[in-house]
């Protein structure tokens, strides 16, 4: 059975209101759904008084079970307007198992014109909206919303966060009894903060009662419309009765917050660099992006065209987990720039180029849902391309080219950042604490915190020299756009790439090689460029008359890629080494020991590198998982998935086989 994410079923009755066919049930109230939600939702958890009392840079994190229509987010969005500071925040973090389509969506909002301009925010940025969990990013930062797409009871367990002010929605307890269950209610115990708020529009008797045995202290309070009671409360601790829930592991917890001015230092300005210093900077930090060459995306970040490809497993790895995520907050930061000059959704053509990967692509195609990837034969395989083509394969009609430096150039053109070039950092020394940068006897800057982010090259720093970083060259391949070539209409891959024209260009590539550690393009390359160019199309081969071209002539430029050697990028505070051998040697005697020792972490210090060839879908959301780190917030990642790019995995794995 194909586990695919079905949007919402909705029926629409004579006055344009969505009705649930799974559930049988109203999405709001039939007399006024905004009146309630703001009765139900927004003064039950004081929110207006809450939201002005939020000092400068404050934040307030809710928590929803049932997204809908988005009614009650845009609502609270709408009162966050009107009472809080200029530069709070507000994390919106919602669970939906059936999400709307976007023309439906489109449709239930146009019936509320006075939240237009909060509605219009949301539909620009609900695309790529898959399983797991997706993160929006809306007025320029200033709000975020966290999507938790997926059963409520799988995906919540993985969120790591503390929410401040609960929203228990959700169609009605006897239509839907799975949202209403001791097993959730835990949950929602578990990821609130002291103090925290919940309310609900029921009243039944069982869900009070359950709602107090996880730790809220619920009473009833007049209803609203038809409803005469309704319920509210607030968190007053977890039950002594029941086992505590497991907290991480001491070198998976966060390092404590940092006090005094917020400003940071990211050395790196190429695609991990820029993201992580966009992200800081929408939420007040002050950063310092330091680049040793004399522009940003200089080296791998460089390159024309990189793909938005999502090489992913049938087996709901960690990996795959990122990548969906990763690629649907790539493709909603996408918006912002210009469309066929900086990115192009053209879609994403992987080749069935020979059995074992028509093999895999049925299994990826049994366990995704169409909206993310979806089979073509030949025939439809070469009516999408508009070439003719060896064979079928899977397509991703989201997918298609970026080009990377200018995202890169839009992020770090954010307030907040100032960007300094020609500052190689050569030195980190940490003094009174505060990180410094030096280049020899110069200090650049300094700053409480400091992000490494210039891929392989952290390693020549001793804080950081033991991250297991290698480099692999890259070579792409530059074709000039002929008359026939431009009927290429999506990206097609097989062992290499290639993009239809941007600026009059095709990119061609990229090859491998772990041995070279000479940048200048090889001729040799340039031929195996145009190998890899015959083995996705003959067709296009002619049409561009790549059969005469002399691979001497030919340009392209050349780029390390950095990667781990487990491909997930390498994402999180630093510990210092040997301290954390002598913290846990006891893992070495016994790997299910959980010593009861602080981590050693070098106060500040973070890394976001190791992204591979899939910089453009992870290190963006990387930069958030930084962000999300040291400002104490919902992290945007399944809790499991960011243990899974923490730095300190690797110094775990030594230890627990002997090898520290």
């Amino acid at each position: 059975m194909k586990p695919v994410m079905p949007h919402a079923q909705l029926d629409w009755d004579d006055q344009g209101r969505p009705y649930s066919r799974v559930f049988d049930d109203v999405y709001f109230s039939d007399q006024s759904g905004l009146d309630e939600t703001r009765y139900v939702f927004i003064e039950q958890n004081r929110l207006a008084e809450r939201f002005a009392a939020l000092p400068q840079g404050g934040r307030l994190v809710i928590g929803e079970t049932g997204f809908g229509t988005g009614l009650n987010f845009l609502c609270a969005w709408q009162v966050f307007e009107q009472h809080a500071a200029t530069d709070a925040r507000l994390h919106f973090v919602s669970v939906e198992k059936y999400p709307l389509s976007l023309p439906d969506l489109q449709r239930a909002l146009a019936l509320w014109p006075e939240l237009k301009v909060f509605a219009d925010q949301l539909l620009a940025q609900y695309v790529a909206i898959h399983q797991g969990f997706q993160r929006l990013v809306l007025d320029g930062g200033r709000v975020t919303l966290t999507l938790l797409i997926g059963d409520a009871l799988e995906q919540l367990p993985q969120l790591d966060a503390q929410i401040d002010a609960w929203f228990l929605d959700g169609f009605a307890p006897a239509k839907n009894p799975d949202m209403w269950t001791a097993e959730l209610f835990a949950e929602l115990a578990r990821l609130a903060a002291p103090e925290s708020t919940i309310s609900t529009f029921t009243s039944t008797g069982w869900v009070r009662r359950l709602l107090n045995a996880a730790g809220f202290k619920m009473k009833r309070t007049p209803g609203i419309g038809h409803k005469w009671e309704i319920l509210r409360g607030t968190f007053i601790g977890w039950p002594a009765e029941i086992p505590a829930p497991a907290v991480a592991k001491p070198w998976f917890a966060r390092p404590a917050a940092l006090a005094g001015k917020r400003r940071a230092l990211v050395i790196g300005a190429g695609l991990a660099g820029c993201a992580t210093a966009a992200s800081l900077a929408a939420r007040g930090w002050q950063v310092n992006l330091l680049e040793r060459h004399d522009a940003l995306a200089q080296e791998a970040s460089g390159n024309p065209q990189g793909v938005l490809y999502l090489k992913l497993s049938a087996h709901g790895t960690a990996l795959s987990q990122l990548i969906v995520s990763g690629f649907g907050y790539t493709r909603r930061l996408l918006e912002q720039l210009q469309r066929g000059v900086d990115w192009d959704d053209c879609g994403v053509l992987q080749l069935a180029f020979n059995e074992k990967e028509a093999e895999r692509q049925a299994q990826l195609a049994a366990a995704f849902p169409e909206g993310l990837l979806h089979r073509l034969d030949q025939s439809q395989a070469e009516a999408r391309a508009g070439i003719a083509l060896p064979s079928g394969g899977l397509f991703y009609p989201e997918g298609g080219w970026v080009n990377p430096p200018a995202l890169c150039q839009w992020q770090a053109a954010q307030s907040n950042i100032q960007l300094q070039t020609h500052h190689e950092v050569l030195e980190l020394r940490r003094l009174d604490g505060r990180w410094q940068a030096w280049d020899g006897d110069r200090l650049l800057a300094d700053a409480p915190v400091v992000v490494l982010a210039g891929a392989a090259e952290i390693k020549r720093f001793p804080y950081s020299s033991e991250l297991p970083l290698k480099r692999i060259r890259g070579q792409i391949t530059r074709l000039h756009q002929t008359h026939e070539s431009q009927s290429l209409s999506t990206v097609v891959c097989a062992e290499g790439y290639v993009a239809p024209a941007r600026l009059g260009e095709h990119t061609l590539g990229a090859s491998f090689d772990f041995n070279n550690d000479d940048l200048t393009p090889t001729a040799a390359e340039h031929a195996g460029n145009l190998q890899m160019l015959e083995e996705i199309s003959l067709d296009l081969v002619a049409r561009l008359g790549a059969d005469t071209l002399q691979p001497e002539a030919l340009e392209g430029r050349a780029a390390f890629r950095c990667t781990s050697p487990d491909y997930l990028p390498i994402v999180g505070p630093l510990a210092d080494s040997s301290a954390f051998v002598d913290a846990y040697s006891v893992l070495s005697k016994d790997a299910r020991q959980t010593p009861d020792i602080p981590c050693p972490w070098l106060d500040g210090l973070y890394v976001n590198s190791g992204h591979g060839s899939r910089g453009l879908i992870t290190a963006p959301l990387s930069g958030e998982l930084i962000a999300a780190w040291l400002d104490n917030e919902p992290l945007p990642l399944p809790r499991t998935v960011a243990e899974a790019c923490h730095p300190n995995r690797f110094a775990l794995r030594r230890l627990i086989r002997g090898k520290a």
